[in-house]
């Protein structure tokens, strides 16, 4: 069975999160992907652990988690890109790629004769991909950029955490993530267009503007009514009740969408006296009367547990569940039928294989597949450059000495 993206080349100048992110999911979707690393070196976040992967002795390896997470379905080699022959190679591997992504600083990659203008012109069918921080143009653009910046200036601290607590950051690198995404999204769109004109183009993502779009809903109540936002814990600015409450052994979440499920919740709670209140009848009002309800219920809830909401909430209809931790999470009997850990055989481990997280996209006829595990530092290089290129043994030794591989 045929993968989406079967026959497709990415040539993968990327590192840390954003680019890798997507390069991954293309690589799910079937794409060959290679990955360029530098000779020794690698990509950043292979040392960033602990922890780092076990060998079947049950002994460190130089592979961190960080790296396991965005590295699946690509194979590494190893080139030194500020090299005359380690641009050429590059270029020549061009030849036999539909996508180039890569996430250097602006101007970086024009240095090595590498930068989109400068192949356009030997590779019209080309689709290049830049993610950076702050895009390729505007008054940041020069500008370093990383996930945490882009949080902070993109808006989104400011609408997490506590209302009289700090701004915080998302849990995850959630605007290198999204990125991703996005630049993934827009590389598929351009390949569907150079299927009808056989043209390629050039592809311009920024963490920043990545951040501000997914915005969604705060930033449009913003522009829509000239409020600014603020934080709100974990409730949410449009519905009530739809936030953490506190039971007996821990916290769960009540997620009422409308009237008719917080009629039913009041009910079902020996409360429904608050669903005929003016104040709380209908979403409108329970948004200006946010708090009061809040502390009407939270009395209500905490005489019970966990599982005496969530169990009977189901069956009533009413959107709830609990907050689970990372373990409870692939613990989950759901998350398993739903195959959100998979296991892969890695060279440094293949007994047991290595847990990762799965793709959450389901195909009817061309399902994501599982090719490579995350590939150790230059894995692939031998075989890519003998098989594409046509190197000898002897080339590639040679290249090696020099540093070049």
């Amino acid at each position: 069975m045929t993968s989406p993206l079967e026959n497709i080349r990415v040539l993968d100048l990327t590192r840390v999160l954003a680019g890798p992110v997507c390069t991954q999911l293309l690589g799910d979707l079937g794409a060959d992907v290679i990955k360029v690393e530098r000779p020794a070196i690698g990509d950043d976040t292979r040392k960033w652990g602990p922890p780092y992967l076990k060998d079947g002795a049950g002994n460190e390896t130089s592979e961190s988690s960080y790296y396991l997470s965005a590295n699946r379905n690509k194979r590494s080699i190893t080139l030194d890109l500020a090299s005359s022959e380690g641009q050429s190679i590059a270029k020549r591997l061009l030849e036999k790629s539909d996508f180039l992504v890569e996430n250097f600083k602006v101007g970086t990659l024009k240095k090595y004769g590498l930068a989109y203008d400068q192949l356009q012109p030997t590779f019209p069918d080309l689709i290049y991909c830049s993610i950076t921080g702050f895009g390729q143009t505007g008054p940041y653009a020069h500008r370093a950029g990383y996930d945490y910046l882009a949080q902070a200036m993109g808006g989104l601290m400011s609408i997490t955490g506590e209302p009289e607590g700090a701004p915080l950051k998302v849990g995850v690198g959630i605007a290198d993530i999204m990125a991703g995404m996005y630049a993934a999204s827009a590389m598929l769109a351009a390949l569907h267009r150079r299927g009808a004109t056989g043209e390629g183009q050039y592809i311009d993502i920024g963490l920043l503007d990545s951040q501000v779009a997914w915005l969604t809903y705060e930033g449009q109540n913003y522009l829509t009514s000239d409020h600014v936002p603020k934080r709100l814990g974990n409730a949410h600015p449009n519905i009530v009740p739809y936030q953490t409450f506190k039971a007996a052994n821990g916290y769960f979440v009540l997620a009422v969408g409308n009237d008719l499920q917080f009629q039913k919740f009041c009910n079902f709670a020996g409360c429904a006296e608050l669903a005929e209140d003016l104040r709380f009848h209908t979403n409108s009002e329970r948004i200006k009367n946010r708090k009061v309800l809040a502390e009407r219920l939270g009395e209500v809830i905490v005489q019970k547990p966990i599982k005496y909401w969530t169990e009977a909430l189901e069956k009533l209809g009413v959107p709830s569940g609990p907050v689970n931790n990372i373990q409870e999470v692939f613990e989950d009997p759901h998350i398993r039928d739903r195959k959100m850990k998979i296991e892969m055989p890695h060279t440094l481990r293949a007994d047991p294989p290595v847990n990762l997280i799965g793709n959450p996209i389901r195909f009817s006829k061309t399902p994501v597949s599982y090719r490579h595990a995350p590939p150790t530092l230059g894995q692939h290089t031998d075989k890519i450059l003998s098989d594409l290129l046509g190197l000898a043994a002897s080339e590639l030794d040679s290249l090696r000495k020099r540093g070049i591989i």
